[in-house]
Parts: structure tokens; sequence; C-alpha cells
């Protein structure tokens, strides 16, 4: 069982008087950095002042400043940079000012675990993970909640990284929910794994796969997207508050007929079989190095498989359905555009 922290397991004061850097100001930095700044802590923003997140963080009221000066400043460095772009993030503006007693943290283990950052010993590194979006981070400590987090710690140069980590945690409002103790291995790789497998590419594959079965069946494309995609939500929504047995008190006896005597035969052993595949290429590194390897290329790969994903008739069908709902911000109606190539994903975006 993992060990759980809450409130009463930290100890705020351990940062007091610290600065915190926190380099990124997408969805996980402007969150991150507005809830550490209102739990009364030191917050300044590090990067290209020019970029229009930067005109956003001084326009909330912060400091802002290029990454190597705010790594130079800094008592805490917390990288939220896309994963991609860290290892470049760490060695032109952080390494040169990361010295003894300085904390370096992260919330996701990637570059740590896979040592695309290899710190230097008299450090601590840990790692505060919330599992949650950036918005909801930010919106949920905003109502007097928090959202659970992941900590771990990979180096304890110091002797009080899980204080200081625990502190953090409380910071951002994560120990009102909960913060589950981890390693920077287990979080990265059931992390990776989940989004391959699981959440992102088991289930589009699983959506794509049921619109196309019934589309080559000559039912409607419209009809096929509201039974594969459009009420996946409606599926989810109940799984997430209580679970799959609510979802399957919620639903008919005849669909959980159909999902208890037919959802293995789509996702069985075979499914499982490639899942230990994808788990085992994430384990031994080979995902790792296969991504860094692309982005070093340019990320031509990335942006040729996200150009074929746009073409796919389920995102035209998609884009019409959704203009017809009302209820939808008509931002959220359209197919997303990626804001930037693939390897333009910013540095500090």
């Amino acid at each position: 069982m993992a060990r759980v922290f809450y409130e009463h397991n930290a100890n705020p004061a351990a940062l007091q008087g610290k600065t915190i850097a926190i380099l990124g100001y997408g969805s996980q930095g402007h969150a991150q950095a507005q809830n550490l700044r209102d739990s009364g802590h030191n917050v300044i923003i590090g990067l290209d002042p020019k970029r229009p997140s930067a005109v956003q963080a001084r326009a909330d009221g912060f400091t802002v400043v290029s990454p190597a000066e705010a790594a130079e400043r800094a008592d805490w460095i917390q990288i939220l940079t896309p994963d991609e772009t860290q290892a470049e993030v760490y060695e032109s503006a952080i390494r040169p000012n990361l010295h003894p007693g300085k904390i370096l943290g992260v919330s996701h283990g990637f570059s740590i675990h896979f040592k695309a950052i290899v710190p230097p010993r008299d450090v601590d590194v840990v790692m505060i993970a919330p599992k949650s979006p950036g918005h909801l981070l930010r919106r949920v400590y905003s109502e007097g909640r928090g959202v659970p987090s992941l900590l771990a710690v990979h180096q304890d140069a110091s002797g009080r990284a899980y204080e200081y980590a625990l502190a953090y945690a409380h910071g951002i409002g994560s120990t009102r929910a909960g913060v589950l103790g981890t390693t920077f291995k287990e979080e990265t790789e059931s992390d990776l794994f989940g989004e391959q497998a699981v959440l992102c590419g088991g289930l589009t594959s699983l959506i794509k796969k049921g619109f196309e079965t019934l589309v080559e069946a000559g039912y409607q494309p419209e009809v096929a997207y509201f039974e594969c995609l459009h009420e996946m939500k409606l599926i989810v929504d109940l799984i997430y508050e209580g679970g799959l047995a609510r979802m399957r008190y919620s639903i008919s006896n005849t669909a959980e007929y159909g999902d208890l005597t037919r959802g293995n035969k789509v996702v069985g052993d075979e499914t499982r079989a490639a899942m230990k595949e994808i788990l085992a290429r994430i384990q031994d590194g080979s995902f790792a190095r296969e991504w860094i390897e692309e982005n070093r290329q340019g990320g031509r790969n990335f942006g040729a498989l996200r150009e074929k994903e746009k073409q796919h008739p389920i995102e035209e069908v998609g884009a019409r359905l959704r203009a017809m709902m009302s209820w939808l911000p008509s931002e959220k109606r359209k197919t997303a555009e990626p804001a930037e190539a693939p390897t333009a994903r910013a540095v500090n975006a």
C-alpha cells in the first residue's frame, strides 16, 4: 500500500524565506506558481521574456526573468517545461547555477529517470506530480480543496528533501487531498504506460476502430461517432465517480451483460501481451531513446503522424456534430490544431 501524506504531515515553514523559481508558465507552470504564491511562498517565473506566456505571467503579477537568472536567484528550481526540452534547459540555464543546498524539482520523472538530466550529488532532487491538468489544480485550490499528487525523492543531499517536498505539495494544495509516496522509476514508467496503452494510445485506437467498424458495415458516420466517441465521456464520468461498479450500476442490464460477456473479446489476452511489450520497452529505456532521437531529428515522423490523424474521418464528422452542441464553449467544438511544430513545443510554454 502506498503511504499517503496529508496536511498534518507537512511543515510549510520549511520553505519559508526560500525563493521558488518556476521554469515554464504553461498548464502546470501557471497553476503551481499561483497556488504557491497564494500559500505565502516567494515565487518567480523563469522563461524568455518575449514569449506570450511571459506577458501573461507578468499580467498575473509575477516577476519574470530569464531561466538562467531565475535558476541563479532561486533556492528551489522547478522544471515545468516539456520532457523533450528539459535537458536543453537544464544544460543551458540550470546546471551552471545549481549549487550545493539547492533543490531541483520536477513534476514528471522522465528526464531524471532516463538520465537526460544528471544532477550533481550535492543537491536535493524531488518530484511533486499533481494528478490533474494545471487548470484543474488551480481551480480546485481556489475553491479551498486540492488534487492528489505523487511524491518521490531521487536525491536527499540535505537530509530534509522529503520535508521540503511535502512543504511544496502543501503549497500547491495537494496535502488537502492526499499525497502518495512513490519513486521516480514507478511514476515515470507507470505514467508512460498509462498514456500509451490505456488513456491515450489504447483509448483513441479503440474509439477509431469502433467507428471504422460501424461505418464499414453501412451505419451512418454520425451515429457511429455518437456511439463510439461522444458517449465515452458519459461512461468515463461514471467510472471516475465510483469505479467500474458505479458505471455498471448506472447502465442498463443489457449494456452490463454485453460488457461482461463481450468486452474481453475485444480487449483480451492479445491486447495484454501487446501491453506487456509496450511496458518492457518503457522499462528498458527503448521508448525514451526513441523519443529523444525523434526530437534530435527534428520531429519529422511525429509531425507526419499528427497530420495523418487529423485526416481521419472521425475528426471531420466530429467537427460537424460538435458545431450542433450549443452547451459546449465555441473553442471546444473545434478539432484542436497544434500551436507549434513538434520540436518547437516550447521550452517555456
